[in-house]
């Protein structure tokens, strides 16, 4: 990996001394503080080979890289645990780069990558909307697309797995009345983003949806229906074909599939079907466990080790996840998992900052029991009523809000 980066640097060096000497100052690479640069090309081909991306962020990877041909269940050995880039690429209701702010306020930067890597973090997650960043035929903008793959590069960079994903997509409702649509669709996107990744090595992983589910009906969180598993079936096929039939690396990416809802409840996780013939491909759940404490606003701010309802829960999720899949030689990984600050009134700490501590130790001694990497959704979001699932600070300097939190759940101390 450090050979392949310092030749990338060398063929990074040499693209940036040909654009200085033909481009003006507003077609320049990315500022230090992250910001993507590029011209916009609204509707225009996202193809992203060094050659065809002239104008916009210039990645030192857009040469093929060599990857290993090894199983996903080999792979998720080295994966351990993750962050969420959450609210960020994902944003919804405002297109252009300035959705990147919507929900919260910071850019992200290559410094945020680097801390992440310093503190124990070996995965970093970015979910992206993509949906509000195309034209009327399905083609994504260009210059949306370098932004991503600019923060992808920041992760690849520190040498984390990258898991890149379609997130707040309202395309996918599972339902036969919506497949063909549906199908279309996920083609149409997939093929784009797998066209660009093409040439990265193993560390870029891409999961097809988010917590696709009938939302705003009475199944949306209890792992569906016969109709919506079946739809969530097909849906995952149709982005599993795509990216195998894309070129370059992705005949050997390793693809992360969700369950209906990307839910670990046992109706869910029966379900899913596996492709075959495919030993690449990893299982998405998600499991914000006990769902009163971890992501219910209006539930308890109190967890113990002491208190078997408490961790009975989380040894639940993950005697189920093995029952239906890692017993079966299938690799999971946890893609959100956490919990939230809440205000503890019996003790009036203002924050219910121990319990956390003490349920993510319970929680990661479990997965790294059962060999199952998580990944904290961090929404950055640190007070008040909402979901407050904030650990880092993503200011200028980074740095940890609660750094107790953090060592609890990577398990080793924080760099002085």
């Amino acid at each position: 990996m450090k050979l392949k980066k310092l030749m990338a640097a060398v063929i990074a060096a040499a693209m940036c001394l040909s654009m200085m000497a033909g481009c003006s100052n507003k077609d320049s690479d990315s500022s230090d503080n992250g910001s993507g640069s590029g011209s916009s090309q609204q509707g225009g081909d996202s193809n992203s080979g060094g050659e065809e991306n002239n104008g916009g962020y210039q990645s030192p990877y857009n040469e093929q890289q060599e990857i290993r041909d090894i199983s996903s269940a080999e792979l998720v050995k080295e994966m351990s645990i993750g962050w969420n880039l959450g609210n960020t690429m994902d944003a919804t209701g405002v297109s252009g780069l300035e959705s990147e702010t919507a929900w919260q306020g910071a850019k992200t930067t290559k410094p945020m990558m680097d801390l992440l890597k310093s503190s124990g973090f070996n995965i970093l997650r970015v979910p992206v909307t993509w949906e509000s960043h195309m034209d009327s035929d399905g083609n994504i903008d260009k210059e949306w697309m370098d932004r991503v793959q600019e923060i992808v590069d920041y992760g690849i960079d520190n040498d984390l797995f990258v898991i890149l994903n379609i997130h707040h997509e309202e395309w996918h409702f599972p339902s036969y009345d919506n497949l063909d649509a549906a199908k279309e669709k996920i083609i149409k996107t997939w093929s784009q983003i797998a066209d660009r990744f093409k040439n990265y090595d193993e560390h870029l992983i891409f999961e097809g949806m988010n917590e696709p589910r009938k939302k705003g009906t009475p199944v949306e969180w209890t792992g569906g229906d016969d109709e919506g598993r079946d739809v969530v079936n097909q849906l995952n096929m149709a982005f599993v074909e795509t990216v195998r039939n894309s070129g370059g690396n992705n005949k050997l990416r390793h693809l992360m599939i969700p369950t209906y809802g990307a839910s670990s409840t046992p109706n869910a996780m029966q379900a899913l079907q596996m492709p075959e013939n495919d030993d690449k491909i990893i299982v998405s759940v998600h499991a914000y466990v006990p769902y009163d404490f971890a992501l219910n606003t209006s539930g308890t701010a109190k967890w113990s080790i002491d208190n078997p309802s408490d961790t009975q829960a989380i040894d639940n999720v993950f005697r189920d996840i093995d029952n239906n899949f890692l017993s079966k030689g299938i690799p999971v990984i946890i893609g959100e998992f956490g919990s939230m600050n809440k205000f503890d009134t019996e003790t009036e700490t203002g924050d219910n900052r121990e319990a956390r501590v003490e349920c993510g130790k319970y929680y990661m001694s479990k997965a790294k029991e059962y060999g199952v990497p998580c990944v904290w959704w961090d929404n950055n979001a640190f007070v008040g009523n909402g979901e407050n699932f904030g650990l880092m600070e993503r200011d200028i300097i980074p740095g940890w809000r609660f750094p107790d939190i953090v060592e609890a759940i990577t398990g080793q101390e924080l760099p002085e």
